[in-house]
């Protein structure tokens, strides 16, 4: 999927009324993509999106299967806990769609440790149930909701992560697009190493007392 004569394709974002995916709507709003607020309960995402327009292109709401459905590309950006069952509802409505899996395997208590599941990885989980169905790229495991909910550029990088390579680079210009840097981080299963520093992020953010801690990559050239 490509954008062509200025046509922006239609995010949806599962979790869109949470902290990370309201910050990435209003950002991919403002830069002219139509947005998609999923939510299991369809009134609290209409009035989550209506409470977040502002001018920029449409922002909307609807339940998780009616955003998916509505959408070219589908963000998955939910708790740990409703990672599979998420998945597994929207399967039928993800076939052949970019899917952009953000969930980060945080265990509580202890979130600041990493502690990767069984399979591996939150994408290893996310290919086993969508299979070849979906487009799979991760993305967006290590940046601070805070931080999107601003406004300019971020400093902060995304790795983007993927086995289908016009998939991973739609995606780092929707992360370029959302003011922070996308860098292209290679095959799905390279995804582990961005789940796992999560868990780093948190322990940096608790040990100096700061907030939003981040990644950049040195050494890239320049954005043409």
């Amino acid at each position: 999927m490509t954008e062509q004569s200025g046509a922006r394709p239609t995010i949806a974002i599962i979790g869109g009324t949470g902290d990370l995916g309201s910050g990435l709507a209003g950002r991919w709003s403002a830069a002219g993509y139509p947005v998609v607020l999923g939510s299991r309960a369809k009134d609290k995402a209409v009035a989550a999106a209506q409470e977040m327009s502002s001018g920029g292109a449409p922002i909307t709401g609807d339940d998780n299967l009616g955003a998916a459905r509505a959408a070219d590309v589908v963000v998955i950006a939910v708790p740990y806990s409703n990672h599979d069952a998420i998945l597994n509802e929207l399967k039928p409505a993800l076939s052949g769609k970019i899917v952009v899996d953000a969930v980060v395997p945080l265990k509580p208590p202890k979130v600041s440790t990493v502690q990767l599941p069984e399979a591996g990885s939150a994408a290893a989980e996310a290919q086993r149930i969508l299979g070849e169905t979906a487009r799979l790229v991760t993305a967006f495991h290590n940046i601070g909701a805070a931080k999107l909910r601003g406004e300019g550029e971020i400093e902060c990088d995304v790795l983007v992560c993927g086995d289908d390579k016009e998939a991973r680079e739609v995606v780092i210009a929707l992360a370029d697009a959302a003011g922070t840097r996308g860098v292209d981080g290679g095959a799905l299963a390279n995804s582990v190493a961005a789940e796992a520093l999560t868990s780093i992020l948190i322990g940096i953010n608790r040990r100096y007392k700061v907030k939003n801690a981040g990644i950049r990559i040195t050494g890239l050239p320049a954005r043409e």
